[in-house]
């Protein structure tokens, strides 16, 4: 499946900002799942692109002026491989890419920590061990148990907190998902994405879970706890990270700019 991806991102405030520092996750790469045929990020200020210890394209920018409004576009073209992943892939570091160990990810995050709820929810379903029968039995037992409702969560949710609340969105699952799995010593890590539907009306930016399976190798399945499957042709991947605050499309520190509004807009067709 490939896709043409449109996705455009503004901010505006009552107080203009007088100086900000952005941090983009916006740009998908080229790896086992999906081939980037095009793509391109543009912002008010000067960007420059370099790669982070998870692998992921980032990119940064200043302003040092006043500015009410700040738009950021990231728009290309990319075709998935649909069945790649359907029992694992391997996601190594490129010749002379500096990437840290798949065992990073076991450690937990404020985000992402299990408490003694979450873990004895997943014992029963990682007891016999993490092969991708086993993820995906424990990735519907979350889905049900962490109801998808929009509107009862926000960015800093915890797992913990998703979990005792009972729902929450495609983050409050994923981040669920990984601090099960790392209580039980396997790496886990969050991933931000698009997820294609013509059907859907508010899922255009989705977010799921990768598991490692065999450190060693390199070996990852990737699961969508909200759709309770492995990712397919639906699904195309921005970024990695330890949590939701690792991997989030846009971070900035502003200077001013008080009364902040935020309008974000995703556009996604199949190209033929």
């Amino acid at each position: 499946m490939k896709y043409k991806i449109h996705h455009k991102t503004v901010y505006r405030y009552a107080e203009p900002v007088r100086r900000s520092v952005h941090e983009l996750r916006l740009e998908p790469r080229t790896g086992p799942l999906q081939l980037v045929h095009a793509w391109q990020v543009s912002a008010p200020g000067n960007l420059s692109a370099a790669r982070d210890g998870f692998g992921n394209i980032i990119h940064n920018f200043t302003l040092a002026g006043p500015a009410s409004r700040i738009e950021i576009v990231a728009a290309g073209e990319v075709e998935v491989i649909a069945t790649a992943g359907a029992t694992g892939f391997h996601d190594l570091p490129e010749e002379g890419e500096a990437r840290v160990s798949p065992l990073y990810f076991v450690a937990p995050t404020p985000m992402t920590a299990a408490p003694a709820e979450i873990r004895a929810f997943a014992a029963p379903f990682l007891a016999a061990g993490h092969e991708l029968p086993a993820l995906l039995a424990l990735a519907d037992g979350i889905a049900g148990r962490v109801r998808y409702k929009a509107n009862t969560t926000d960015v800093g949710t915890s797992a913990a907190e998703a979990f005792h609340l009972g729902s929450g969105v495609c983050q409050d699952q994923a981040q669920v998902m990984v601090g099960a799995c790392r209580a039980f010593g396997i790496p886990a890590r969050y991933v931000s994405g698009y997820f294609y539907d013509p059907a859907a009306t508010e899922m255009a930016s989705h977010a799921w879970a990768d598991i490692c399976l065999d450190p060693e190798s390199g070996l990852w399945c990737s699961i969508d706890v909200t759709h309770r499957c492995v990712t397919d042709g639906r699904h195309v991947r921005l970024a990695v990270g330890r949590d939701y605050a690792s991997a989030a499309p846009i971070r900035g520190i502003l200077e001013g700019g008080t009364g902040e509004t935020m309008t974000v807009t995703i556009d996604i067709s199949e190209v033929a």
